[in-house]
Parts: structure tokens; sequence; C-alpha cells
């Protein structure tokens, strides 16, 4: 894939500009101004300058720019290097105008790029958008269609030190009018300029190459997820780069554009429903030549990997999203693609062909349609029961349930035990645990229901019913509706979510759809760490299929990580003594926490994802003796298991400064890392196609809090999170739901139960039906 590894990021006028030097070329050669002088720029403005044209490159690339002005503009074709001397300047020192212009700036940098061309652009001047990914568009709205030129490049090149481009081998470049506008005069001018690199094509279809190269790049792209050879990754991983083009060109299609083979590259072997053995035949050509090309890595690879820099794959599929959402047409592969790309910006260590393993398992098993008309039946039987559910929440808000009042909170799930019959039904079984001092756990079994799924096991939907909010603040604040929001203690965190439930399984009851055999569990201590239900939460998960999480959501967002939590305590023993009679026969025991407590912070890693707060401190008696005890107490929040044994070895390992206190580290860790494991990440990806089916854009985030769901995924069960709520303020009197939002989400719930119901390994061909939730490798 052809790279721009050099931007110009800013582009503003020099109050006192240089003046560049001149290339000398050809009488009536036309000059040109490349601006980017990456792989693309570096490789056309060496071939221009080189049959004479003058030439001039602009890039914000300091270093780039004074080694091509001191060296010249240099090829390197592994056995030799050639080079040719242009002017090279910064957008800073350019004095302008611009005519020809070549763009080949990251297609990110295209707006930056515009704002420093546009009020240089001679009135007869063009750009040329020798760029990945769709931008034409772009410069048309900021220097008018009749000065912008449609062009294909599939270049293979890299910048490999200043100055210097290494050639990666043959390619292909198109030229054309934009809008498919017939070959003109310049187009044609252009093209023969243009010659003086290779072949280049004269077309009014540069859209469909763009178009053909989009899928051949979401190939690209995929390799990206590993470190190996481009040709070696789409050989072994064909189903997956077959169905992630074959994604591309869906939305292609139903745009009408002709696809353009160019290269070794056949577009309409990638097509949905091409013949298998033309697409087996297209993939042996693409592999074979790919093998004979110096660059064996895609330039986003490069960019992960060698530049650790942000890719730009995500902008230039940004206009086939667009498309593909106008057009209803799913594209869940290369979502994944880019998604996993995201998560390598930085983390370049994360590659792994595991991750075309998964694809291959997405391709191999596309995702369930839940249809139209169903997603339609739910939506509209929910909206129109929208003030019963908002009736139940608040008939459900005013029963108190703080976590510290086991008879608040014995009254509140006799409350919903009667709800729950009322609107459900009887359950097939119940099963109540008593908790001495906390609430009750509650299980209610519910039978499958039209199911046709191989896993007979449950799918577990967890909710917890005690609130942060003390007794009585019913009194002084009430549940409240106002429009679309609604307020109370303890709404968003989570009587919403447990509603929504309820009302799920109901709109799969009364519209006869098919759902799982499904364990509602609620417990009564989650907002105090779920000290005594953590293990009857475990041991329910271990016989489920998987969890639902009804805990809020994070701006609407599902939850896929959350942090592990450690509540601990750091108690210092001194000795005491009079603080002004005799001063030195003391040990401080505070005098040595503070010492402890700078040290604490040094724990502290935030690009780890790791926290460490000294919420509480007391100690001493009065301010006349030394103080002989002293007691610190800890929130740590971890982001992987290698921090929580990191942390924990720290906290074991802690000597007093002053050898005559004792040091002694109570505590422990209350809730394990959720980690976004291969499971998890296919059932955010059936939440986020159910979400589709609605209309709904569903992202996904990392929290720092931690629930139940912990427990749940460190015992390997796969948990889909924040399924509850859409509204803000936990644990605040800000605390707000939307109304809204509980009928979208609960239709999303339904929609995924469904789903459920029908496909044993759902979205991404992982067996959950293994024991413990694991997913099977093929």
């Amino acid at each position: 894939m052809s790279e721009e590894p050099s931007t110009p990021a800013e582009y503003t006028p020099s109050s006192e500009p240089a003046e560049p030097a001149r290339s000398t070329g050809r009488v009536g050669s036309a000059g040109y101004t490349v601006v980017g002088a990456g792989a693309i720029g570096g490789t056309l403005a060496f071939a221009l300058a080189r049959a004479g044209h003058p030439v001039t490159v602009v890039d914000s690339d300091r270093a780039h720019v004074e080694a091509i002005r001191a060296h010249g503009l240099v090829i390197d074709r592994g056995a030799s290097r050639e080079r040719v001397t242009v002017t090279a300047t910064t957008p800073e020192d350019f004095p302008g105008p611009l005519g020809r212009v070549l763009l080949a700036v990251k297609a990110q940098a295209t707006g930056a790029a515009l704002d420093w061309i546009a009020p240089r652009l001679a009135p007869d001047g063009w750009v040329v958008s020798l760029q990945n990914g769709f931008n034409e568009e772009l410069i048309a709205q900021r220097v008018g269609a009749d000065r912008t030129v449609a062009a294909f490049v599939n270049i293979f090149a890299d910048v490999v030190e200043p100055g210097v481009v290494l050639d990666g081998g043959a390619g292909a470049l198109v030229v054309g009018e934009p809008n498919g506008a017939p070959v003109s005069a310049r187009i044609r001018e252009l093209a023969t300029d243009l010659g003086s690199w290779g072949t280049v094509v004269a077309s009014a279809n540069v859209e469909g190459y763009l178009w053909a190269k989009a899928g051949f790049g979401a190939m690209l792209a995929a390799t990206a997820l590993a470190d190996a050879p481009m040709a070696d990754l789409i050989d072994r991983h064909r189903p997956a780069m077959a169905a992630v083009a074959a994604e591309v060109y869906q939305v292609a299609g139903r745009l009408g554009i002709t696809l353009e083979p160019f290269d070794a590259f056949e577009p309409s072997a990638f097509v949905a429903g091409a013949e298998p053995g033309a697409r087996d035949a297209a993939f042996d050509r693409l592999t074979a030549w790919l093998r004979t090309q110096v660059k064996d890595r895609s330039g986003i690879w490069r960019d992960l990997a060698v530049r650790n820099r942000p890719v730009e794959a995500t902008t230039h599929y940004a206009h086939v999203f667009a498309h593909a959402d106008r057009s209803g047409l799913p594209t869940p592969l290369l979502r994944a693609v880019l998604d996993d790309l995201r998560e390598l910006e930085g983390a370049p260590g994360g590659m792994a062909e595991a991750r075309l393993d998964r694809l291959d398992r997405l391709a191999a098993s596309p995702p369930p349609d839940l249809g139209p008309d169903r997603a339609e039946a739910l939506r509209a039987w929910l909206e129109e029961h929208r003030e019963d559910m908002v009736a139940d929440l608040a008939a459900y808000t005013s029963q108190g349930s703080a976590s510290d009042d086991p008879a608040a909170l014995d009254n509140c799930l006799e409350w919903l035990r009667s709800w729950l019959d009322d609107r459900l039904g009887a359950p097939e079984a119940e099963e109540r645990s008593p908790r001495a001092d906390s609430g009750d756990v509650l299980v209610r079994r519910y039978a499958a229901r039209g199911a046709t799924t191989g896993d007979p096991r449950p799918v577990l939907l967890l909710a917890h019913y005690d609130t942060v909010w003390p007794t009585g603040t019913l009194d002084t604040w009430p549940f409240h509706r106002d429009g679309d929001l609604v307020t109370g203690p303890g709404v968003f965190d989570m009587k919403a979510g447990l509603v929504q439930a309820v009302w799920a399984l109901r709109a799969l009851t009364a519209l006869g759809l098919p759902r799982p055999a499904c364990t509602l569990m609620l417990n009564g201590d989650e907002e105090t760490g779920s000290l005594a239900s953590s293990g009857a939460i475990v041991a329910e998960a271990a016989d489920s299929r998987l969890a639902l999480v009804f805990e809020a959501s994070a701006d609407g967002a599902i939850k896929t990580a959350r942090k592990g939590v450690g509540l601990f305590s750091l108690t210092v023993t001194g000795r005491e003594a009079h603080a002004g009679l005799d001063p030195t026969a003391g040990a401080s025991a505070v005098e040595e926490l503070a010492h402890q407590i700078l040290a604490l912070a040094a724990l502290r890693d935030p690009d780890a994802g790791t926290s460490l707060n000294v919420g509480v401190v007391e100690g001493g008696t009065r301010s006349n003796v030394t103080a002989g005890r002293a007691v610190a107490h800890l929130d740590v929040r971890v982001a992987s298991a290698a921090e929580r044994e990191r942390v924990g070895a720290a906290l074991a390992a802690l000597a007093p400064v002053d050898r005559r206190t004792r040091l002694e580290v109570g505590g422990d860790w209350n809730r394990p890392v959720f980690e976004r494991t291969e499971e998890v990440a296919a059932l955010a990806d059936l939440a986020r196609d159910c979400a589709k089916a609605f209309g709904l854009e569903l992202s996904e985030t990392s929290v720092g809090g931690a629930s139940d769901g912990n427990f749940v995924v460190a015992h390997g069960t796969p948990v889909l999170d924040g399924m509850g709520a859409v509204g803000s303020g936990a644990h605040a009197r800000s605390e707000n739901v939307s109304v809204a939002g509980m009928v979208e989400r609960s239709a999303l719930t339904a929609a995924v139960l469904t789903v459920l119901a029908v496909d044993d390994a759902p979205h991404q061909g992982l067996a959950f039906g293994s024991p413990r939730g694991r997913a099977v490798s093929p």
C-alpha cells in the first residue's frame, strides 16, 4: 500500500518567507509543487525532476527538507541509490503562489494541508489527490471542483531516512477528472508528465480504481495486525481477507461503482458470491506478486511498529462506513480490523496472528441477522409500554435499599419478588440465599422458549438491588420526572437496568420471539464490594453460558474492560512518648506513615492504568504525645493481572524508614481485573450488530469502576457489561436516566437474547458452549 509518511501538520505563512531556488528543467517543462514529500510524493517528485520538470517539494519534516537540500532527493533501489536536485522547503518558508499541486499527505492531514494550499492556489492552478482513501470531495469543497484532479495511486515505497525514499517496486497510477467526467487535455498532459515514473493511465473512472483499492487496502490493513510479511498473512488468512474486501465492494455495488483491476489485483474475484475457484486463483496471483516486492509489510504496519504514530486507515474508511450506514449494509470485519488497529496504536507489542485467526472465524460465521421486522416489532412494542416502564422504575425507586440497612433491603427484595411475579409470571425455580449483614441473594430461573441453540446452559442476567443512598434519602429526594429525564436515588445505579432487563423478557414473550434459558440473579451488597455474594455469583456464572450485567452504561457505551480493585490498610505502630519532655524517646507512627504515603505514590502508573489513592488517614491521640499508631486506607485500581501482581508485591515489601516502627498491611483485592478477552469482544460485536438493526451506533469503553462482572470474567465466563441505563450521575444527587434510553436498551437486550436463542456461537464463530464459557480454537 502506498505511503505518505511526511505530512504538513501546520500551514502558516512566514512573515519573511525565504526565496527558494528553482530547479533547472527543459524549456517549456511544466513545474510542479509536491506537498508531502514522503513515499508517494518523494517517488513522483524524483521522477518528474529526473525528467527535467521544475519541482518544489514542501514538507513539514524539517530534517527531511534539510537532507534534500543538502544531498538531493534520493531513491534507494536496494543495490543502488540515485539522486536528483529539487527545491525543498517547509510550509512556513514557501512564498507561493501555487500552480500544479501534487497533494501526497496522509489522508487525515488533508484538511490542514488545504488550509495552507487554498489561499496560495493560482486561479488556473489545480490539486491532484495522490493519497490513499477518498479525498477528492474534500479538496473540491475547498478549492472548487474545476481545480481538483482525481487520482489513484498504488506505489510501494517508504521513507527510510531523511531525504531517502525506498523504491518498493512497480505499482499503478491513474489520473482523471472527478465525478467520472471525460478525460480532458490537462489530464492527458498530467499523465504524460507522470509517465516519467512509469505507466500512467488516464481514465474517466478513477472512482472505480479508488473503490477497488479500498478493498485491497482493507486486506493490507488487516495484515498490520501481525508482524509478518503481507503476502504470507493474506495467503494464510484467505477467509478474512476475502470477507473484508467483500464488505467494501458490497457498498461500492450499492453506489453503482464499476470496479477496476490494477497491478495483480482483480477486485471482481472478491465481491460477494464470486466463484470460489476464481477467488483462489486471484489470491494466488496477488500473493505471488506481493512476494516480488521489496517492501513486504504495509505502511500501516510501519506506522504502528516503527514510527509509533496513529494510522490513517481510520480516515480512509470513514467514507465507506458513511455509505454503508446509509444503505444499511453491515461491515463487521472492516470495523473489527479498525478497532484492532486503534488498540495497537502506541502498543505494537499487541500485534499477533491470533487477531487474524479471530477475523477468520468471524468471516466463517457472519453476524446473525436480527431482521428488520423483528427489530421494528421489538422497538414498537417497548415504545408502546414506555410509560409502564417509567411507572415500574418509579415504584422500584420508592423502595429504599441502602447497602447498610438489612431491613430496608429485605423489604425491597420482597417487593421485587412480587413485581417479578406480576411482570414475568412464576419462575421455573427460585432460590433465596440469606445473608446476615447484607441483602439476601435471589436467583430466579426462567426456561427457554422457542430456542434452537444447542447449548442448554442459561444466560445469566446479573443485577444488584442495593444503592449507596442512606435510608431517609427518599424523604428529601423522591423519584421525579422532567420530560425524558428521571431522577432519584439509585435510578442510574442501577434500578433502571433491572427494569429494562425485565421488560426485554416481557417483550420477547409478548411477541413470541425465541429466548434462551435465563437466570436472573439479584444481590444486595454490590455497592459494598459483594463480599457476601461474590462466591454465589461465581458459582452461578460457572454453570452459565455467558452473563449480561445491567450496570449503567458509560454515556451509552457498553463496558468491555474494568479495573481490578484492591482495598488495603497500612497500619504503623510506633512508640509513644511525651513530645515536650522526652521528644527523642518516641517513634512517631504518623511521621512514618507520611514517609510511606510518599512511597506509595510511586506505585502509580497512569500509562498502565494503575491508580492508588490514600483516601483516609488517622493516627495519634494528642498533639503533645508522639503518635503510637497511625492508619492509612488505600484504594488501588489496576487494569491488568500483571499490574495487580506488581502492586501486591510492592505492598508486601514495604519497609519502615524509622526502624523503631512496625508496618502491617491489611485488606486484599476486592475485585479481580475485568479484561477484554476474545469472548468479551465477541459479545460486544454481537451487541453492536444488534444495535444497528435499530439504527443505533453502539460503542464500547473501558472504565475504572468495578462491577460483579469482574468476578464472572475472572472465572472464565464471558460478560457483556454496561447493558443498563443511559444517563449519568452515579452516586451523586445529579443521578438521572433517559426514558428514551430505557426503551432503546430494553430493545437491545431483547435483541441480544433472541439472537442467543438461535445461535450457538454468536458473531465470531466462538464456541460459547465449551466448558466455563471459554472459546474453542479451531
